[in-house]
């Protein structure tokens, strides 16, 4: 059982470094920039055949962004990216993301996130950034959003050129052996959709391919509220990051999602299963726990503390009633020289009325002062604390302004719980001390049974969060459907797998249980699964820029931009398809149909036909 039973790590993003770039990178011309804008997390190097050159991305971070509002009177708003957050949870209602889904709307952290990539990668041109850039977006990608992204990167980043394409067929491109049909069906499921993409020819059929509104970030918050409605009592503990934790590490897709709910009904099958999260806890919180010798160690101290205070205390008092009496002195002695004016004004001054009410003040100051010395003397003489009694033993100064010195009574109450704990320790034994009331260990753990197997269901069966949408199995034969029989068997021999969810254990082995179902009899299909499902996207790009490094398919340059807009995109085998914007025929304007009229008019001409 012990094996079983998972802490969570917890993991700090550290900082990414500001690396410096090879010279392979600058000569004997700028390399590609390859960088893999996902939702959730963005990766970023550089694209070359030099073996000098890293074949991976030198950059991984998370696509969010922070923005502090500052300290008061202090430095402005500070900005933080990607691993600079160092953990996202103290920061969540500060976090933003450019994305909308996968597709990035909010333009203004998208270029916080290039600044990110381009710094740290150590881009060195000045006032540009001179590397022609491979970037990834969405399929079937808005008009609008690859505008807006075109003019950031011309416009603002001076690139020389760029090329946009889809993360999922860079993926497939990269997994393609050599005898692998050119047409198949993708299934990328990501961190915010999951999408049916059919190539036919090596070419993306932009017209049937279909998105699902689910990934990660929908399985993690219906995990966490899975969890919170089971462990209220750790409402704040399960946190978005742990959720993922738990997904990433301990979670699987059922081949059979009824009948894998039917084992985790068996006891034996539960006890053997089940996965213990281990919440983080503090021993100390229980002072049952604690030995007789430890409580002993511990008022030991508590007592050493109070004697250093009351003393401390004593010679503040000390102190301020010598200058007290010091005061009172002094005005005695001018009514000894006669100065009665200022003896006068120094009695109204101190709110008193006579030269007998000055001299009692005097003498009850001298006592007070004289008592305080002998308690100092006597505290340091003696080993255990001097507690006084409670009564007033300084006469009341209110007229002076004194304050009065509550160190009896606040030592007696510091004492009482001390004395209070010290009285059953006699009676009862050592032992009944020592063992706890439970298991604390135990109650701070979360018990993973058939959460393991719901969160991660929802991509195929999202009414289980209540989403009207079908799963990946219903959209999958809608897809098919859409094709002739002879298509369908083309599509069907390669069945790709990637994204983030392509990871889960179990995935590869469903997909096949689903075909297999709406398949006809005896007929053959294959399911293939990324080698990386995670970082192949950007293996991918990395080689069609090296492949199509000098050639100008696919590439958009700054010319093309000024020309056909931000919205032009040049097709290659791994990008959307694009379908221009068709505007309306504009009517001819008024003052073209009023040209030929500003010519003289003749003079056999009618004032209609001039009109």
């Amino acid at each position: 059982a012990a094996a079983r039973v998972f802490s969570f790590r917890d993991v700090r993003w550290a900082p990414d470094p500001v690396l410096e770039p090879s010279a392979a990178v600058r000569t004997p011309q700028p390399v590609p920039l390859v960088i893999d804008n996902g939702s959730f997390q963005t990766r970023a190097g550089w694209a070359s055949a030099d073996p000098a050159v890293p074949a991976e991305p030198l950059l991984r971070f998370r696509s969010l962004a922070a923005r502090s509002r500052g300290a008061r009177g202090g430095a402005g708003a500070e900005t933080q990216v990607g691993n600079d957050l160092g953990s996202p949870e103290p920061l969540r209602w500060l976090l933003r993301s450019p994305f909308d889904r996968n597709v990035p709307v909010q333009l203004e952290l998208q270029e916080l996130l290039l600044d990110h990539v381009f710094q740290r990668l150590g881009v060195s041109s000045q006032g540009c950034v001179d590397h022609p850039v491979v970037l990834t977006e969405a399929v079937c990608n808005p008009l609008y959003s690859r505008q807006m992204m075109s003019e950031l990167l011309f416009e603002c980043y001076q690139v020389p050129k760029v090329s946009y394409g889809v993360d999922s067929l860079y993926s497939f491109y990269h997994n393609r052996k050599q005898n692998w049909p050119c047409s198949g069906l993708v299934i990328s499921s990501g961190y915010q959709c999951t999408h049916v993409l059919p190539v036919l020819e090596g070419r993306l059929d932009a017209k049937n391919c279909k998105r699902i509104n689910l990934g990660g970030c929908q399985a993690a918050v219906y995990l966490q509220r899975l969890l919170q409605l089971k462990y209220p009592g750790h409402f704040a503990a399960i946190t978005l990051s742990r959720m993922e934790e738990i997904l990433h590490e301990h979670s699987y897709i059922a081949e059979d999602y009824i009948e894998e709910l039917q084992k985790w009904r068996s006891p034996e099958y539960y006890e053997s299963n089940v996965h213990k999260m281990q919440l983080p806890f503090s021993n100390k919180l229980l002072g049952s726990t604690l030995t007789s010798e430890e409580k002993q160690e511990r008022r030991q101290q508590q007592l050493r503390r109070l004697q250093e205070l009351n003393a401390r205390r004593r010679e503040e008092k000390l102190q301020l009633d010598q200058e007290r009496l010091d005061r009172l002195l002094y005005v005695q002695e001018l009514l000894e020289d006669g100065q009665m004016d200022q003896f006068h004004k120094a009695l109204v001054e101190l709110n008193m009325d006579s030269a007998e009410e000055l001299q009692s003040y005097i003498n009850k100051l001298s006592l007070s002062i004289e008592q305080t010395k002998q308690k100092m003397l006597q505290a340091e003489v003696s080993i255990e604390v001097d507690v006084v009694d409670s009564k007033p033993e300084t006469p009341d100064l209110d007229p002076l302004g004194g304050e009065q010195s509550l160190e009896d009574v606040e030592s007696i109450n510091e004492f009482e719980p001390l004395f209070a704990e010290e009285q059953p320790e006699v009676e009862k034994p050592v032992a009944a001390a020592v063992q706890p009331v439970f298991n604390l260990a135990e109650y701070h753990q979360l018990f993973l049974g058939t959460e393991r197997i719901r969160a991660p269901e929802i991509v195929f069966q999202p009414s289980l969060i209540g989403e009207d949408q079908a799963g990946i199995a219903e959209t999958v034969q809608y897809v098919l459907e859409r094709y002739s029989k002879e298509q369908q068997a083309v599509l069907v021999q390669n069945v790709f797998l990637t994204g983030g969810n392509a990871m889960y254990p179990g995935l590869k082995a469903r997909v096949q249980k689903e075909l297999l179902e709406m398949r006809p009899f005896q007929s053959s299909f294959q399911v293939h699964l990324a080698s990386s499902p995670v970082l192949d996207a950007w293996y991918g790009a990395r080689d069609w820029a090296v492949e199509y490094m000098s050639r100008e398919e696919g590439w958009i340059t700054r010319k093309d931009y000024e020309e056909k807009g931000g919205e032009y995109l040049k097709e290659h085998s791994a990008s959307n398809v694009y379908v221009p914007i068709r505007l309306p025929k504009q009517a001819p304007r008024a003052t073209e149909a009023l040209a030929p009229s500003r010519a003289l008019p003749s003079s056999t001409s009618t004032p209609c036909e001039q009109a």
